[in-house]
């Protein structure tokens, strides 16, 4: 798939943000890569190429869109259960400045993550090929999308968060209750936002209280 079709495929996720050249080019090779690899490993069940941009690549970018990603120097990232990489890779493609971790137990995909680091150049990324709760750091941003025992996972990636930061979740919208519930009181929650081109999916943001906050979320955190 050329540049020019990736961008526009791309475009209703960014809003009036662009992509610079050097991004496309590593979207596609992520992409090629992606469906190389998947034709002998299960990294995804989507094989469409469009889809794979716009289902995976597109939320992925948005996620990063809503979290004001752009906004900030460097940070810390963990993207847990990454699986073929999503949504932390794009995130990193689009915001190079920031630190990212993702953390992933199958052996297999852990491997097809590296190469991908490896092949994009990408500094800053490394892969912790081992289950999150024995990680044995936090993360300024924790993200979260499509993992199996959801129920699980959740209150471990809450775990990983430092104190005040933002634990990203990239949902079915029939999933915000089950999610409240699973973190409980210490955390104040954005509206949920639809992704784009979707009927049932939306990013999710919830910010860590300091003991004694009230919940309110401060003006910043309402922009991003």
């Amino acid at each position: 798939m050329d540049v020019s079709h990736i961008a526009e495929l791309l475009q209703p996720f960014l809003g009036e943000s662009k992509l610079s050249a050097k991004t496309l080019d590593q979207l596609r090779l992520y992409l090629d890569l992606l469906l190389r690899w998947n034709a002998r490993v299960n990294l995804t069940a989507i094989r469409d190429p469009e889809q794979i941009v716009t289902r995976h690549f597109g939320e992925s970018l948005f996620a990063a869109k809503v979290l004001g990603l752009h906004d900030r120097s460097a940070i810390t990232v963990a993207d847990v259960g990454s699986g073929a990489g999503f949504p932390g890779i794009p995130m990193k493609l689009w915001v190079p400045q920031i630190e990212l971790t993702l953390l992933e137990s199958q052996n297999k995909k852990a491997v097809f993550l590296r190469e991908v680091l490896r092949r994009l150049e990408l500094e800053r990324a490394v892969v912790f090929c081992g289950r999150a709760e024995n990680w044995g750091r936090k993360a300024e941003v924790v993200a979260l999308r499509a993992v199996e025992r959801f129920e699980h996972v959740l209150p471990v990636a809450a775990g990983l968060t430092e104190p005040k930061g933002r634990l990203c979740l990239l949902i079915g919208s029939g999933q915000m209750d089950l999610a409240r519930s699973l973190i409980g009181a210490e955390w104040t929650w954005r509206e949920p936002l639809p992704v784009p081109r979707s009927t049932r999916r939306v990013v999710a943001v919830a910010r860590r209280l300091r003991l004694g906050e009230k919940g309110e979320l401060s003006r910043i955190d309402v922009e991003r």
